[in-house]
């Protein structure tokens, strides 16, 4: 049974989005809190509130049903690898999510600590890098490696985070040290600091889709 959704006329009670239910904050900075979120089939996130800018990954995809405070509930069609960024900081939201689906929700995002952007520049990424957010707060690019796969250098100027969509075997290259060899895993969270020039090498037998967020 589904679990009974809560009308604004109820007068729910709203948590912050850190004591929300199935949001699971498993890193925090002097930048940002991230969160992984997985919304069990039939289960629910009740109300709570984003007060603050969120990038998110799609990471499994499901029937959710969003319901803003007062509105209606709505569903939202995503596809894995889908990359959202909420610009809550100016327009805070509070709302609730039910999985009415028959498989788990899940996200992977973050949110971001400080509201004055301007800090930092990433640079353009060469292919086969693609970018797929750029706005105010946050750049991010997706970098698909089928095996034997390589790309190129570059560097990385500003922090931020890694998700990994898709895992297998990566090789780092960074000038002047050892090769640096990763055994990637669906749904592993890096957080990466600025400064490194890097190559990217697909050494393992599957595909290896990661989403890179640089902050501004």
């Amino acid at each position: 049974m589904l679990p009974r959704q809560v009308s604004a006329a109820d007068d729910p009670e709203i948590v912050p989005i850190e004591f929300a239910s199935f949001h699971d904050q498993t890193f925090s900075n002097e930048y940002l809190r991230f969160m992984n979120v997985t919304i069990p089939a039939g289960e629910m996130a009740a109300y709570h509130r984003h007060t603050r800018d969120f990038a998110q990954v799609y990471m499994a995809v499901s029937d959710a049903e969003g319901t803003p405070l007062g509105g209606k509930p709505v569903i939202t069609p995503r596809k894995v690898g889908e990359v959202l960024f909420t610009n809550y900081a100016k327009q805070p939201v509070v709302h609730q999510v039910v999985n009415v689906g028959s498989s788990d929700f899940r996200i992977m995002g973050f949110e971001m600590y400080d509201s004055q952007p301007g800090r930092f520049s990433p640079l353009v990424r060469p292919a086969p890098y693609v970018s797929v957010m750029d706005n105010h707060r946050v750049q991010a690019w997706r970098l698909i490696l089928q095996p034997g796969e390589s790309a190129p250098p570059m560097q990385q100027a500003a922090p931020g985070v890694r998700i990994v969509v898709q895992g297998g075997e990566l090789v780092e290259g960074r000038q002047g040290k050892p090769d640096h060899r990763l055994n990637l895993k669906y749904g592993d969270f890096a957080w990466q600091d600025a400064g490194p020039t890097r190559t990217m090498r697909n050494a393992g037998t599957s595909t290896v889709e990661l989403v890179e967020f640089e902050l501004k």
